[in-house]
């Protein structure tokens, strides 16, 4: 058999033990035909085929974002970026010129953005309705918190949502109110859904030409594929592209729970589909964030001590949903960030994996997502109960300063990447997209760092000891997401046979200094053979 594809003299570190380093690799049409020495290679090459050098460049298996909210992610594209803002005015400013360029086509057009993060801004307060109102007395607004568990909405959106001081509080939510119980135009958790429920809907084909964008975006940074967290609109639109042919990711979808009753009623099982949109798990959430104080700890946040979080489900929900989906052969994967969710999640898992063990079945993979803080009671469990542990690594860097204010000592218990890895446990990364930049090498850099782009905290990086081994970073985007999602036969390795999905960067990285890794391109994203993005002769 010939090649169609051959890349030479690279430095290609296939994550496959039995081979790890090589210097070319042959693909035929989407599979990787043989990996080797460049003359090996360059003799299997078909007549019609492409000889590529790759001098000296890096090459690894096609990185994997293992958490990202896809639909919001691409139609965020579109919205306003308030991401990195310095502080309140800046924030205000970023809003006026967006509706300065985007005049809206009726004029009760809702105004969305997303990114926020009051922590980060000198003030550290919150922003409220009435400074939005300013810009936008008469045209509805709500822009999402970074972490996605707060809203800040103007006196407009909260008059069309019916919201006044008489609203009680939703379960699993909190209207933020003034000193006369006035509600200030900020939203926690499902309190946010008493806004967000007024807002039109975008249609299939909307989100689906939003997302040819944002797959764009996703190749030039590198990857070729993700595990997708948003709901129903977004699985609908990665079918229409799935049955248009115009599906160049390899998408895990997973579920709400919200939606597990109809998931269990037509039969869906993790793992049906095919290597381009399959069904992970089914999506719980245990608390809210840390940036609005909404994680769930166990002691409360340092200086506020009547706050312990927010409990979004409690536990008892939580076995009963797990237990259904288990049941049914659907994987379960659980949001928690505070050690009081965390710790209520392992007991969760650990019920349904002695369900599991009575039933004979403990093939199921179930996942934590964020883990971003444990109480060490609680560090082995995940490897004994053989519970994956998502993680997001940019999140380190961009929340050092606010883990240390809010939970003080309890920090070197956060974002403990080496401290979880070292029980033996799978930790998969991703970025939690549009929370984060989708960007992984990023994320890379602040594994392998503990440092922000500036350079702080300093040359060591926070909580140092958590650092990361670059090539143990590059397991936890490539081999660790094909675990997490049962494709290892198909993916995470450049291994002959399987899919041929490669990243291809612009030099050796690992003959480079670490802090320098977040100034390193992509020079090429291969997906099934084919170039999808490349800047490569």
């Amino acid at each position: 058999m010939s090649a169609t594809l051959v890349l030479v003299n690279g430095r290609i570190h296939t994550q496959d033990p039995a081979n790890p380093l090589v210097t070319a690799v042959a693909i035929r049409d989407d599979k990787i035909l043989a990996i080797g020495t460049d003359d090996a290679m360059k003799a299997l090459l078909g007549a019609d085929g492409e000889l590529i050098n790759l001098n000296g460049r890096t090459v690894t298996p096609g990185l994997v974002d293992a958490h990202v909210h896809f639909q919001w992610f691409a139609l965020g594209l579109q919205r306003v970026n308030l991401d990195g803002s310095r502080n309140l005015a800046d924030a205000l400013s970023r809003i006026e010129d967006h509706i300065i360029a985007n005049p809206p086509a009726t004029p009760d057009e809702w105004l969305e953005g997303h990114g926020w993060a009051q922590d980060s801004w000198p003030e550290r307060a919150f922003p409220t309705a009435q400074q939005l109102d300013k810009l936008l007395p008469n045209r509805p607004a709500m822009l999402r918190h970074k972490s996605g568990h707060a809203a800040w909405v103007n006196s407009y959106a909260l008059k069309v949502a019916g919201i006044t001081a008489e609203t009680p509080d939703p379960p699993g939510g909190e209207i933020q109110r003034d000193e006369n119980g006035r509600p200030t135009g900020i939203l926690f958790e499902e309190a946010i859904n008493l806004v967000s429920e007024h807002i039109p809907r975008p249609t299939t084909s909307q989100i689906a030409n939003a997302m040819l964008a944002a797959q764009s975006y996703c190749w030039q940074a590198g990857l070729t594929g993700i595990h997708d967290f948003d709901g129903r609109s977004s699985f609908l639109a990665l079918q229409q592209l799935h049955q248009n042919r115009q599906l160049g990711l390899r998408i895990v979808k997973n579920i709400p729970v919200y939606r597990l009753e109809h998931a269990i009623g037509v039969g869906l099982r993790t793992g049906f589909g095919d290597h381009w949109l399959r069904i992970g798990g089914v999506k719980i959430f245990a608390d809210g964030a840390l940036g609005p104080r909404t994680a769930a700890m166990l002691a409360p946040y340092e200086n506020d001590p009547d706050n312990t979080g927010i409990i979004v489900t409690d536990k008892e929900e939580m076995i009963e949903k797990a237990t259904q989906a288990s049941a049914n052969g659907l994987s379960i994967t659980i949001h928690a960030i505070g050690d009081r969710a965390n710790h209520d999640v392992l007991d969760v898992y650990e019920t349904v994996r002695q369900q599991e063990k009575r039933r004979g079945d403990t093939s199921l993979r179930h996942r934590i997502e964020h883990v971003q803080i444990l109480h060490p009671n609680d560090i082995p469990r995940l490897n004994q109960l053989n519970i994956i542990a998502s993680m997001q690594p940019i999140h380190a860097t961009s929340d050092m300063e606010m883990a240390d204010r809010y939970w003080g000592v309890r920090a070197q218990y956060s974002y403990a990447w080496r401290t979880v890895l070292e029980t033996g446990a799978l930790v998969v990364f991703g970025s939690d997209a549009p929370i984060e930049a989708i960007d992984p090498i990023p994320g890379i850099h602040a594994a392998v760092t503990r440092r922000r782009a500036d350079g702080s905290p300093g040359p060591n990086g926070w909580y140092p000891e958590q650092r990361l081994t670059l090539s143990e970073a590059i397991y936890a985007f490539t081999m660790a997401a094909a675990l997490t999602s049962g494709q290892e036969k198909q993916l995470g390795s450049i291994t002959p046979g399987k899919l041929a999905d490669l990243t291809i960067f612009d030099r050796d990285i690992f003959s480079i200094p670490l802090h320098e890794l977040q100034h390193i391109q992509i020079a090429g994203t291969i997906v099934g053979g084919e170039f999808k993005y490349r800047n490569i002769d």
